[in-house]
C-alpha cells in the first residue's frame, strides 16, 4: 500500500501564496502519476492539477491556470502544489491522490491511493 500525507495549509489572505505538500510512504509504484483536488463546503470535489511522475507534463483546471504549478522531487517521493494569487473561492480542502499509471487523469476514479486532505482558507 501507498500512504499518502498533505501538508502546508493554513490561513492567507487574498492575493497570497502557500505551497502544498504530498509526501509518499511505504511501497510506492515504480511509475506512477499525482493529481490535486479540492473541495469546498457544499460543493463536489473538483480536478485541481495533476503531473506525471516519470514523464514530467503537467495539465491544470482552468481555474487555477497560470497561478498553481504542480512539480515534484522523486527523491524524497514528494509533490508540491504552489499556489499563487489565491482567491477567496480557491478555500477548500485540498487532496492529493496517486494513480498507478505514467499518463494522469482529471477523473478521480482513476486514482488509486488518497490522501487526508489539508484545509485552505483564503481571507479579505
Amino acid at each position: 500500500q501507498v500512504q499518502l500525507v498533505e501538508s502546508g495549509g493554513g490561513l492567507v489572505q487574498a492575493g497570497g501564496s502557500l505551497r502544498l505538500s504530498c509526501a509518499a510512504s511505504g511501497r510506492t509504484f515504480s511509475n506512477y502519476a499525482m493529481g490535486w483536488f479540492r473541495q469546498a463546503p457544499g460543493k463536489e470535489r473538483e480536478f485541481v492539477g495533476a503531473i506525471s511522475w516519470s514523464g514530467g507534463s503537467t495539465y491544470y483546471a482552468d481555474s487555477v491556470k497560470g497561478r498553481f504549478t504542480i512539480s515534484r522531487d522523486n527523491a524524497k517521493n514528494t509533490v508540491y502544489l504552489q499556489m499563487n494569487s489565491l482567491k477567496f473561492e480557491d478555500t477548500a480542502v485540498y487532496y492529493c491522490a496517486a494513480r498507478g499509471a505514467l499518463v494522469f487523469s482529471s477523473s478521480r476514479f482513476a486514482y488509486d491511493y488518497w490522501g487526508q486532505g489539508t484545509q485552505v482558507t483564503v481571507s479579505s
